[in-house]
């Protein structure tokens, strides 16, 4: 008895939510797959995402306005020895000498509250973020949220070299997390969740919602999607607004002195030198973090010194150079006011940028908790300034700014370090308000961003994460799977089975050796056309089913179909959520199985595009001459 294989037409069938085809004999037993939620842009999940950020903004809001507060407390406390929460800056202490032991004191605090609440209260806080979101399904322990916070506030408040945006956006993020826990959601949801909070700190903070929202792609989100972005927008427009409300619309830093004019061509080469130095400091920099770090373990590990006194230890060059040099205590944001302004000296600033730089290396790679930003931006800064000094002298009528230069080494050594390059940009701007700034910024940062990739593979952010075996993505691309239709990538007229035919019929064509019959899967469709499932080889040729029996009656899952206008993304979903190698495709408008696609035919596209990729070629060619 010969088989039927042919291409039907399917009509005057019911259909699913899908518009696909379903067999009126079976009814609702044969049901289509729908598509993932993520193969939409947005779905009614993402307004309720939207309403918590707007909340999860407005409580990082206030808790950076908390943080800050409890940073300038235990700063009146340790070095002025009064109960107060007026603002204070550490340089003005009169401790003289004793002012050593005061770094030396909070860091032991540090260490008892690491080794006995939580060693994650070390770091930065971004990496630690990241970590959290590319190894524990941004799950962050609920006692961080207190933990984080509190230990940042002390070692800052004792004179610690650093910011506290960094301790802002891990708290910020941990609540977004412990959120995201205590409710219903997906891991992709307590990812969006984290992002927006740690957002919202920075914005909360510096008053920079924009480069917040850009900070939390570059670095937290890995990805590029409305239901990501627009969630964290909320987020930060929230918390900045808080910001404005409490602190006025004032820029954060301010430039002093002359107006600031458009960079002519020669002052933009300069500015663009300067971020290619940067790119290098940034380099040196962050290998220099990481020795440290590298030392202090070897320390713990071969001595009887445990490693909750690693940050005591860091702390006594601090506590010396704190001595000597008051301004590198604490976050220094006024160092960053003075750099911008037209009172700049050379000497003080190379000497600023190398004592900031040598405390803040040792202090956080003995393993205390502090925050990047602040200390990378004085250490840009002071370079730039440096920098932009020297230029003047050597090129005085190229219209080289020391303020701007200033602020593009600050940028740019964080756009170096971190590669957050956009980030870096606009923060240049939203923090002055200055637009001449933005074209001298954006020069700096490709530059050190350049420089930092040609040098150094991983970034400050994620060295660590990569030696202990994390692969942290590192290009935001555009999906090539998203790019091809199922109809170009599909084989076409495929061969389709009589489900009334007998098994025995259909093993003995199967190992007949005709075309077609060493195929892995068929479609099996009735006697209307309508398609009833797919049966692979190892289902026929199964010597449990008996040789008398009706192809349909092997059948034991609904087919799960694709659209002949989707993307090989929206296959390659339906393949991996139910666990199969083979789809049939439909034709939308005429309802008729027009071809199948196979796992082999996703690879074989995704190779082409590589290739196209890979391959240099001329495409044109220079006319002969004669």
């Amino acid at each position: 008895m010969s088989l039927t294989m042919h291409a039907h037409e399917i009509e005057n069938s019911s259909t699913t939510q899908d518009g696909l085809p379903v067999a009126p004999s079976l009814g609702p037993a044969l049901e289509f797959a729908k598509l993932p939620s993520h193969a939409t842009p947005i779905n009614p999940r993402v307004l309720f995402i939207c309403l918590l950020c707007a909340v999860l903004g407005l409580i990082a809001g206030f808790v950076a306005q908390a943080l800050i507060h409890l940073i300038t407390f235990f700063t009146n406390l340790s070095f002025f020895h009064r109960v107060s929460f007026a603002p204070v800056v550490a340089r003005d202490n009169h401790l003289g000498i004793f002012v050593i032991f005061v770094p030396i004191a909070g860091a032991v605090v540090i260490g008892l509250i690491a080794r006995y609440g939580s060693r994650g209260v070390a770091g930065h806080g971004i990496p630690e973020a990241m970590e959290q979101v590319l190894t524990n399904q941004s799950r962050i322990p609920p006692k961080m949220t207190f933990l984080k916070p509190l230990s940042a506030a002390i070692s800052i408040g004792t004179g610690g070299p650093f910011g506290a945006e960094g301790p802002i956006i891990a708290t910020g993020g941990a609540v977004g997390s412990l959120i995201g826990q205590l409710l219903r959601t997906t891991p992709a949801e307590r990812k969006v969740l984290l992002s927006a909070g740690a957002a919202a700190g920075i914005a909360a903070a510096f008053g920079s919602p924009i480069a917040a929202v850009l900070l939390a792609i570059e670095l937290l989100l890995f990805e590029f999607r409305p239901r990501s972005i627009i969630p964290v927008v909320f987020a930060c427009v929230v918390a900045a607004t808080i910001h404005t409300r409490l602190e006025g619309t004032e820029p954060f830093f301010k430039f002093t002195g002359r107006d600031v004019l458009p960079a002519s061509q020669w002052a933009l080469l300069v500015y663009t030198a300067i971020g290619v130095i940067a790119g290098i400091g940034s380099v040196v920099m962050t290998r220099s973090v990481y020795a440290v770090e590298h030392w202090f373990e070897h320390l713990a590990e071969h001595t009887r010194i445990h490693w909750m006194w690693c940050p005591a230890i860091g702390a006594v060059a601090v506590g010396v150079i704190g001595y000597f040099r008051p301004e590198t205590l604490g976050p220094g944001y006024f160092n960053i006011d003075h750099l911008l302004s037209d009172r700049v000296v050379l000497g003080a600033a190379a000497t600023l940028c190398v004592a900031k730089f040598v405390s803040w290396t040792i202090s956080l790679g003995s393993g205390t908790a502090g925050g990047t930003l602040a200390p990378v931006f004085t250490i840009g800064g002071a370079l730039g300034a440096v920098l932009a000094i020297g230029a003047v002298k050597l090129f005085p009528g190229a219209g080289i700014d020391p303020r701007v230069a200033a602020l593009v080494g600050m940028v740019s050594i964080f756009a170096g370090a971190s590669r957050a390059l956009l980030t870096s940009a606009v923060f240049a701007f939203e923090t002055t308000l200055q637009p001449s700034c933005i074209v001298p910024a954006l020069c700096g940062c490709s530059a050190a961003y350049l420089v930092s990739s040609l040098f150094m593979r991983h970034s400050i952010m994620t060295d660590k994460m990569s030696r202990q075996g994390v692969r942290v993505p590192a290009d935001y691309s555009a999906d090539p799977l998203e790019g091809v239709l199922v109809s170009e990538a599909a084989t076409a007229n495929p061969i389709l089975i009589d489900g009334e035919r007998l098994v025995s019929d259909l093993r003995s064509w199967m190992n007949s050796g005709l075309p077609g019959s060493q195929h892995q899967g068929f479609p099996i469709i009735d006697g209307s056309g309508v398609l009833l499932g797919i049966l692979t080889r190892r289902d026929v040729l199964n010597p449990i089913h008996p040789p008398d029996a009706h192809v349909r009656q092997l059948i034991h899952r609904p087919p799960v179909c694709v659209y002949e206008d989707g993307t090989l993304r929206d296959a390659a979903d339906h393949m991996a959520n139910h666990g199969i190698g083979r789809l049939p495709v439909i034709d939308r408008a005429r309802r008729k199985v027009i071809g199948i696609l196979t796992r082999g035919d996703l690879l074989s596209s995704h190779g082409r595009q590589l290739r196209e990729a890979e391959e240099a070629k001329s495409t044109l060619r220079w006319p002969s001459s004669r």
